[in-house]
């Protein structure tokens, strides 16, 4: 119900609670993670936040929804994830909304990884990006980050690692 007694739109009821979920879940991501602001890294003058959510939280938009058909759709199954990495200008705080990021995924202990692209997400005008991934191991997650910039003759690396409760 809006202030002025009129109803929201079933839209905006449905948006608003997963909006807040989400804003829940990726602040939230540190508690996961060993140390303190586990969830940020400046690198080159790029700083970088890191988000690690459940894909459920997407798994309840149709199909025709932005959110829905992001990264070809949320995966079915258990421990399935939703990456996402917001990046910035470290001196100015601008927003950086183009580059290329791609993440290698891999168990600690573990040979080998699985490599993903990052796409782009625009998001209540405000871009990130992201990949579904399956983290079925509570054990401590080697996400190594490359994020490509034009103008820039080197990948900037994000060396993050996460361990899920």
């Amino acid at each position: 119900m809006k202030p002025d007694g009129t109803a929201l739109s079933r839209r905006t009821a449905l948006v608003l609670p997963l909006a807040a979920v989400a804003s829940a879940a990726f602040s939230a991501v540190a508690r996961g993670q060993d140390g303190v602001n586990a969830d940020t890294m400046t690198v080159a003058g790029v700083l970088a936040y890191l988000g690690v959510m459940p894909a459920a939280i997407v798994q309840g938009h149709p199909k025709s929804h932005t959110e829905g058909a992001m990264h070809g759709g949320a995966p079915d199954g258990q421990d399935q994830y939703h990456l996402v990495l917001a990046l910035f200008d470290a001196a100015s705080g601008a927003r950086i909304e183009t580059a290329q990021v791609s993440v290698n995924v891999m168990g600690l202990g573990h040979i080998g990884g699985t490599l993903l692209n990052l796409e782009p997400m625009k998001i209540a005008d405000t871009v990130t990006w992201g990949a579904f991934v399956k983290l079925a191991d509570r054990t401590p997650y080697q996400l190594s980050f490359k994020v490509v910039l034009s103008g820039r003759a080197k990948a900037v690396p994000f060396p993050f690692t996460y361990t899920h409760s």
